[in-house]
This record gives C-alpha cells, structure tokens and sequence, in this order.
C-alpha cells in the first residue's frame, strides 16, 4: 500500500502561506489559523506540502484502509482557500444557508476570502465537523 502524502511534516506554515497566497489569502489565513487554534486548543502544523492542519485523529474506513487526517484544516487552492469539513449534508444545510458566498463539495468548502463569510456560521461549521469526527472515530 502506498505512503500517505497527507501527514505531518516539519515544514513551515508560514513560508507556506507567503509562498501560497496573495495578500488577501495570506491575511485570511492568518484568521483562519486564530480560529482554528482557538477552537482546536492545537498549533498548526503542515500536512503534507499543502495542507495547514490543527489536532489529529487516526481512522479506519470499512474497507480496512486507515490513517490519520488533521481534526481541522485549510489550504490555499489557487484563487480559493478550502476548509476542510466532514459533517453530514443534513447537519450542514441549515448552515450552509447562513454562510455567504462559497461552493461546498462532499468535504470541501471553497470561498474567495473571508469577508464573503458569515465567521460566526463558519465557526460553527469547523466545530460540528470536529464534533462528528470524534464521534465517528473515537480516541
């Protein structure tokens, strides 16, 4: 079985996010890292060569493949920044509704910057999704 890519690695965040972003992406990064260490009580960490990560859980899915994902993440993804959520569609509608301008895939949810969110609603999301994480995955 091959190697993860996704998992912790000693590079910088910061460099990472100089390199990454323009100035908007590296402003809203720097609040998104506040936020997630505020909700996570977990430093960032990178994870693998683009993702900025908070925490850590191990899984295993049915078909026995296991591993280990950050509890909550971001990265800059061109002119998008994606915050990286497992929650389930019916637990996120009545939120996503709330949000503001992004586009939410099974477990990524995209936006341009910061101020097209509802931050309050964001944070909820990121909290919802750790809550469900723990669930499923129990330490």
């Amino acid at each position: 079985m091959p190697e993860p890519k996704t998992k912790p690695t000693g590079a910088s965040v910061a460099e990472y996010i100089a390199a990454r972003g323009n100035p908007q992406q590296q402003k809203d990064s720097k609040a998104l890292i506040a936020l997630f260490k505020k909700i996570t009580k977990k430093p960032a960490h990178m994870w693998g060569p683009s993702i900025v990560g908070f925490g850590s859980y191990k899984y295993t899915y049915e078909t026995g493949h296991s591993g280990e994902a950050p509890l909550a993440g971001f990265a800059i993804r061109g002119r998008e920044i994606v915050v990286y959520l497992l929650c389930e569609e019916t637990t996120l509608k009545h939120l996503l509704a709330k949000l503001g301008k992004h586009r939410m895939t099974k477990c990524c949810l995209y936006f341009k910057q910061l101020a097209d969110l509802d931050l309050k609603v964001l944070e909820e999301l990121v909290v919802t999704s750790i809550a469900q994480v723990n669930q499923l995955y129990p330490k």
